[in-house]
């Protein structure tokens, strides 16, 4: 099988062209950033924007299925009109060219901050309420694969919640603890017993490709034409638990508490900071905030009801991190890379009518 990964240089396709590989199975790329090392550096690869029809076109030549990850997906530094533009009109365009070439399956990575407000339990057919233009415009996505499904002819739409996502190469929330815990300038502000449901990076990507049926253990029953499973790495986990996973496998005591007001407190001057300058600091009180006092829990019976048993255990997946980290990720910087907010056409530029 050939299958098309957009945004196939990021971190979680990198996994994709791994293990998809090791199945036999030949990737290709589509992505605004080529591709920097690894696996993806040595498939096909065509630069391109998912909004620019063309480029999806000539990107989906001779593909049985596509792994839809190109996002707008930072929290920092995006417009929210980039972020509908990229996640809800990308993804009609990505389909549009699907139609006219014939490839009829795809695989989208939506987000659980689909949720936003609804009150918990956060399952499948819970209540949708995004609080913020990421979560809303990955809904808005969704229901443009919805609305393709129902055009039928075997159209088949997958879609995937993951939460937090983590695991060796990737720089963002777990780096940014494990960097902070490991320099000894980390405090745990107040009692940390609010549950962060994470995503061990190996795991969703084995957990897509079981649902798609490509690995030797298959779901128990066939899947709908358009079908939503959130992903998330159980029993879950209170912020001291990672916190503190983190700190043994590094070899240190557990991070000092001290109470949640004073953090608060802390936070202020890099509000203001924040505010002057537009630079996004490690330090606001709306970090402190989300990671000490706000809940993200979410629930994944309908995947395990599925069948699915996820190889690697969240305490194992910490480790693995923190031993990339120590073997050299810690000595690595991220470059991070925000979609620019009008399309990038292939050249030629399409003329106008």
């Amino acid at each position: 099988m050939k299958i098309l990964v957009t945004g196939g240089s990021g971190f979680i396709a990198s996994y994709f062209h791994r293990d998809l590989d090791a199945l036999g199975h030949d990737t290709t790329t589509l992505d605004l950033i080529s591709p920097e090392g690894g696996l993806a550096a040595d498939r096909p690869h065509l630069q391109g924007d998912v909004r620019d029809k063309a480029a999806c076109v000539r990107a989906l030549e001779g593909v049985d299925l596509v792994v839809h990850l190109a996002a707008a997906h930072h929290d920092f530094g995006i417009e929210d009109a980039t972020y509908y533009s990229v996640n809800e009109t990308g993804t009609q365009t990505l389909l549009d060219a699907m139609d006219e070439v014939g490839v009829r399956s795809v695989v989208f990575y939506s987000t659980v901050a689909t949720y936003g407000d609804a009150p918990e339990p956060h399952h499948e057919e819970a209540p949708t309420q995004p609080n913020s233009p990421y979560g809303g415009s990955k809904l808005a996505g969704e229901k443009v694969l919805e609305t393709w499904t129902h055009k039928g002819d075997g159209r088949k739409a997958l879609v995937i919640r993951p939460t937090v996502t983590f695991g060796p190469d990737n720089f963002a929330n777990m780096y940014s603890l494990i960097r902070q815990i490991d320099s000894g300038r980390y405090l745990r502000f107040g009692a940390g017993t609010n549950i962060k449901s994470l995503s061990y990076v190996e795991n969703i990507v084995d957990a897509t490709l079981f649902l798609l049926g490509l690995n030797a253990a298959k779901p128990n029953r066939e899947l709908a034409p358009f079908e939503v499973f959130n992903y998330i790495d159980k029993p879950d986990f209170t912020s001291t638990q990672i916190s503190d996973e983190v700190s043994k496998h590094l070899g240190k005591k557990p991070a000092p508490g001290v109470p949640y007001w004073f953090g608060m407190l802390m936070g202020l001057p890099f509000d203001v900071a924040i505010k002057l300058t537009g630079k996004n600091l490690p330090i606001s009180t709306a970090r402190i905030r989300k990671l000490f006092k706000t809940q993200t829990k979410f629930e994944a019976d309908k995947l395990l009801n599925a069948g699915y048993q996820p190889k690697v255990s969240l305490a194992e997946g910490i480790k693995r991190m923190v031993d990339w980290y120590q073997a050299g990720g810690k000595n690595k910087d991220a470059t991070w890379h925000t979609p620019p907010a009008e399309t990038v056409y292939m050249n030629p530029a399409p003329q106008p009518a």
